[in-house]
């Protein structure tokens, strides 16, 4: 804009110096013919007259200015075709600049707007590259969460293998120990026939034997009795370390608490009912869940023992060893 702005002086001043240049050169040539005709009608002329030498200056004179004024008139008519020309020129260069600016002007907006295109998709581009940068480390975060509970889980399964290998063994253990509780009842038996069989023999000695069968039938009941009950505290432990394998423990709330809790038990071990006594109630309500969730718990398959057990008080205390 500034370089069309400054070539208008420079064209009107080429102009100028044209315009002055031709008007010289018209004026040199005017006088070289004025002078040239001024000469030659100043020569005298034979044998003159005096009425012709008046006239003839005269008429020279007249000659001259006609020529003078014709000249003029041709300076100026050239002048103003020259000027006219000139002008239209200037004109034409003047709107061909206008338009060259124009489309200078269109040509820079159109830049212009496709620098701003090319900035908001670089722009997009970033924010996009941005994106996705933020959604792979999302992704590796959860790929890394998903291994690590898979591995979690992996533990777990191995751990509720160990357990339940363990539970096979004291169940084995148990039906061992039944067994030769039953052997040895039977071998009590045997010796009861024996012992009666001798007593009918031994008449004189009845009524010391039947005192004596007193006597051993007390201590046997008694016997008896502590048995059922340490059979009772043996699956009260059972059915307190399945609930703690199933328990869903957190040390930090916790640890140090305990829950009483009283179990209804069907024969087969089913769990019908549970009453939630005194205790921790977080510690109450996953050991609770986990009750519910074993489904079935460890229980004597002697008559007298499962009747004591029927309805059982186990006191949770949550175990992270």
């Amino acid at each position: 804009m500034n370089k069309q702005s400054s070539n208008k002086p420079l064209m009107k001043s080429s102009y100028a110096k044209a315009l002055w240049l031709s008007v010289g050169l018209h004026v040199a040539l005017l006088v070289t013919l004025f002078i040239g005709d001024f000469n030659a009608t100043s020569k005298p002329v034979a044998t003159p007259t005096p009425s012709s030498a008046q006239i003839e200056p005269i008429k020279a004179v007249v000659v001259d200015k006609a020529k003078y004024d014709q000249a003029i008139n041709k300076i100026k008519k050239q002048k103003a075709d020259d000027a006219a020309a000139e002008k239209k020129r200037i004109k034409a260069i003047e709107r061909r600049a206008d338009e060259a600016k124009q489309r200078r002007a269109k040509e820079e907006a159109r830049i212009k707007k496709l620098e701003i295109q090319r900035k908001k998709k670089e722009q997009e581009k970033i924010q996009a590259d941005k994106a996705a940068k933020s959604a792979k480390a999302k992704a590796d975060q959860a790929e890394k969460v998903r291994k690590q509970k898979e591995q979690e889980k992996q533990k777990a399964e191995q751990a509720a293998a160990t357990a339940r290998a363990k539970r096979i063994k004291e169940e084995a253990e148990a039906k061992k120990a039944e067994e030769l509780r039953k052997k040895k009842l039977a071998e009590q038996k045997r010796k009861e026939k024996e012992a009666k069989e001798k007593a009918a023999q031994q008449a004189a000695e009845q009524a010391l034997i039947a005192e004596q069968m007193a006597a051993e039938m007390a201590a046997r009941n008694k016997a008896r009795s502590q048995q059922v009950m340490t059979e009772i505290q043996r699956f009260s432990a059972l059915i307190t370390q399945s609930i703690n394998r199933n328990m869903i423990k957190d040390r930090s709330t916790m640890v140090g608490k305990t829950c009483r809790l009283t179990i209804s038990l069907a024969s087969s071990g089913f769990v019908t009912n549970v009453s939630v006594g005194k205790g921790d109630k977080v510690v109450c309500d996953a050991a609770e869940t986990a009750i519910y969730k074993t489904g079935t718990l460890p229980v004597s398959q002697d008559p007298e023992v499962f009747k004591e057990m029927r309805k059982i008080a186990v006191t949770v205390v949550p175990d992270f060893s």
